[in-house]
């Protein structure tokens, strides 16, 4: 037996919610991940050109 909304939508179990906010949290790690290395590889490439604090 399942439960569901108004609209015949079925809720997600406890375990299944979990699980779903587990996945989330992996994804938002491998995206901050990614973006942290995208951050770093711009930073290497304008201080190759001479461009960064580092210069004034």
């Amino acid at each position: 037996m399942r439960w569901q909304d108004e609209q015949g939508n079925l809720l997600l179990t406890g375990q299944e919610r979990a699980k779903v906010a587990e996945e989330r949290a992996e994804m938002a790690e491998a995206t901050a991940t990614m973006e942290r290395e995208r951050a770093e590889r711009l930073a290497a490439q304008l201080r190759a050109l001479g461009i960064g604090p580092e210069q004034g």
